[in-house]
């Protein structure tokens, strides 16, 4: 491979970093928010449904906020724009307690990432060629795990000198988070100009289903199938955390996960562009099958490291890989959107995967969740594996 391949652009190191602290803006909250939001008067119940709200707007508007960008043919503004709602959500959420002011606040965050998500991924794919978009877009995900790694490790270091002191840690949150946000104005906007005028209206995006290349729309049926799969992590702690019986011995798996994570995403990037996008993301989803097995019949703490550890592998062989695949069977100008419509759907789905992973939990257990992940996933593999390989896929 060629040296100008192997070389990471600049673009991509920037966006790399500007994920990284606000990854760890957010990770640094991740332990301490369920927390909070009880001691200020919520109740389980509320917490449910202020996520999944906040879960339903993201996944609305990375749909729209990418058939925007496509049609603006602009990508920083909704970076910088995401990034900034993001960052100072964060201690506004601290500011005060009344339960609409919370779930604004927790809105404006996750809105945040739906304006920037599909912008930055085109970003990405526009720094990338047909030769190493898996390695871009890994390495952008490994370095935005690094934040998922020093955020909760940060935050268990505060609380271990200022315990309780949750408001000040939101404050503090605002300062990787402009950080991020500061780091996007060393990018250039490079315009790219579409040749027919996109749809107008909020839920146009939903028309590139039908206009979007057939390979993208056998690729994405399998991925959204893999999303009915994949629930909310929250099922994997809380089996750890029965098993271990130990908060701290949970939250280290947890961590193991996100050092794998970020240690394999780069390595798997250059595994999909020499091996294929379609056998690594396979073999990806293989290894969430043996983990939701693994974790149905597993009762050894030992087993819970190990299954963490594999989870960090599958993280690594499909999230930015799924997303490399996209961009290669979509012109440049239609990036936000395709990605914009998969990431849309995706959040859907993942909301429907918990909610039921929820109701198998409390009518027949955890054994019966995660056999059930198990079997929908591997479903989603044999669909993946199996669909009529298009030409572009096949030039990588």
């Amino acid at each position: 491979m060629s040296p100008d391949k192997i070389r990471i652009p600049k673009t991509v190191w920037i966006l790399s970093f500007v994920s990284l602290f606000a990854d760890f803006a957010s990770e640094l909250l991740y332990p301490v928010v369920p927390v909070y939001l009880k001691d200020i008067g919520f109740s389980v119940a509320l917490i449910g449904i202020l996520e999944g709200m906040a879960e339903f707007i993201v996944g609305l508007s990375k749909g729209y906020f990418g058939k925007r960008s496509d049609s603006m043919g602009l990508r920083l503004p909704f970076v910088k724009l995401g990034y900034l709602l993001s960052a100072l959500s964060k201690p506004l959420m601290a500011a005060f307690t009344v339960p609409a002011w919370v779930f604004g606040v927790r809105s404006m965050d996750r809105l945040g990432k739906g304006i920037r998500t599909a912008a930055r991924d085109a970003l990405l794919s526009g720094a990338s060629d047909a030769g190493n978009k898996g390695r871009i877009f890994s390495f952008h995900r490994s370095w935005d795990t690094v934040g998922a790694v020093l955020g909760p490790l940060a935050a268990l270091a505060f609380l271990h000198w200022f315990p309780g002191n949750y408001r000040m840690l939101f404050i503090w949150a605002l300062v990787p988070g402009l950080i991020s946000v500061a780091l996007i104005y060393l990018l250039k906007e490079v315009r790219v100009v579409a040749p027919v005028a996109a749809k107008s209206g909020f839920f146009g995006f939903f028309g590139y289903w039908k206009t979007g290349d057939p390979e993208y729309r056998n690729l994405v049926r399998g991925l959204l199938l893999f999303a009915l799969a994949n629930s909310s992590d929250a099922f994997l702690l809380l089996q750890a955390k029965a098993i271990t019986g130990s908060d701290t011995l949970t939250i280290l798996a947890y961590l193991l996960y996100n050092v794998v994570f970020a240690a394999t995403a780069y390595p798997m990037g250059i595994l999909a562009d020499r091996w294929g996008f379609r056998k690594t993301l396979v073999c990806g989803i293989f290894l969430f099958v043996v983990v939701y097995t693994g974790f149905a019949f597993n009762t050894s703490v030992t087993g819970v490291f190990g299954l963490f550890a594999v989870y960090g592998l599958y993280a690594a062989a499909t999230e930015g890989i799924s997303k490399a695949w996209i961009s290669s069977l979509v012109p440049l100008y239609q990036t936000g959107t395709a990605i914009g419509l998969y990431t849309s759907c995706q959040s859907t789905c993942a909301l429907l995967a918990s909610s039921i992973a929820g109701l198998i939990w409390t009518i027949n257990g955890a054994g019966a969740t995660f056999l059930t992940g198990a079997a929908i996933a591997a479903i989603a593999m044999f669909r993946l594996g199996t669909f009529s390989i298009d030409r572009k896929e096949r030039a990588i």
